[in-house]
């Protein structure tokens, strides 16, 4: 039996249309005509493949290619083995990934995991909600009242949609998802798994315990955003919870209600958002960041990878730890408790 092939490419490009694509500089002209089909990482490369190599650290990888073309800063380029198609630019990662979603559509956007199309007839749609045409909505799919989903968007096995939701075109819902009091935009992604709307965790103490405060906010989901597997966004309490365009968040990230985020931020992986933070455009979070309430992340801000936030971050600066403070600060605390401990090691070997 063989192994399926889960990814083929849409068609060959060759090593000229590579370059007119990405805006590259093709070294030799007479390689024009080399033809493309894979994609690999350049220890392994392969017949057919298109690699890239960036940064200096990665250079002594570029004399043992086996490529069919690699894709390099004008620096590497004279480092190439003959026979291998070097493509200049002065951003290879970047031009190889657009080079990716072009050779494997399928894998940069997500589509339906069954043949069919339409509205399956295994699918419960309310009567009142308004599917447009080109929509796909699979088997074990439940669209409440009132739910709009636009063209091109594919609801997928076992997703629910709650009453009133909104759902832009070209978008995608993955299996199992459930979504409820939200407002999504176009071209979003939401993969499997993921809750979006469901009421955030409010509650004042009372005379018989903690008692719940009514949730009575949306989630607002605008543009371009992804929202990876079993990540989690709580609904506003009295104001919305807000995704800003463009912003890319991975798997098992929680945000709170009233949470504000803004445009083409980052925020990887079991990263925790307390409520009503406020988060600037093009913010960076490290896998496994936490932030307490109420705080404000300024615009283009990096917070390092398990970090924990208890206060503010100005704008643009780079901050790590735990407490978090500036990394500077962080580095410089971290070699002096290294030099202590040495010190008290050395005196103890001494003595």
């Amino acid at each position: 039996m063989t192994d399926p092939v889960f990814f083929a490419p849409s068609r060959r490009y060759t090593a000229a249309e590579v370059a007119n694509l990405t805006g590259s500089v093709l070294v030799d002209s007479g390689q024009s005509d080399v033809s493309i089909s894979a994609l690999a990482p350049a220890s392994e490369g392969g017949a057919n493949a298109l690699v890239f190599v960036d940064g200096k650290r990665n250079s002594a990888l570029m004399p043992s290619l086996r490529a069919a073309a690699v894709l390099c800063p004008a620096e590497f380029a004279n480092k190439a083995p003959e026979g291998v198609a070097v493509l200049i630019h002065p951003r290879p990662q970047q031009a190889f990934a657009l080079v990716g979603r072009l050779l494997f559509p399928t894998a940069a956007t997500p589509g339906p995991m069954t043949s069919e199309t339409g509205i399956s007839p295994h699918a419960h749609v309310d009567p009142t909600a308004h599917v447009e045409a080109g929509a796909i909505i699979e088997a074990g799919v439940v669209i409440g009242p009132g739910v709009s989903i636009g063209s091109g968007t594919v609801i997928a096995p076992n997703a629910v949609i709650g009453q009133s939701c909104r759902i832009g075109r070209d978008g995608y819902v993955g299996p199992g998802t459930s979504i409820q009091y939200a407002l999504i935009g176009n071209r979003v992604i939401i993969h499997g798994g993921a809750r979006i709307g469901q009421d955030g965790f409010g509650f004042v103490g009372g005379a018989k315990g903690p008692e719940r405060v009514p949730q009575i906010g949306r989630v607002v989901i605008q543009d371009d955003v992804e929202i990876g597997s079993n990540s989690t966004v709580d609904r506003g309490a009295m104001s919305d919870t807000i995704i800003g365009q463009g912003t890319k968040i991975d798997n098992l990230v929680q945000i709170a209600h009233n949470v504000r985020i803004g445009r083409n931020c980052i925020v990887a992986g079991l990263s925790g958002i307390s409520g009503s933070v406020v988060v600037g455009d093009n913010v960076t979070m490290g896998g496994g960041v936490g932030l307490a309430d109420h705080l404000t992340i300024g615009t283009g801000a990096k917070l390092a990878a398990r970090s924990g936030f208890m206060s503010n971050v100005p704008a643009g600066e780079i901050w790590g730890g735990y407490p978090a403070q500036p990394m500077a600060e962080a580095m410089r605390e971290i070699a002096m408790l290294r030099t202590m401990a040495r010190a008290r090691k050395q005196g103890k070997d001494n003595g």
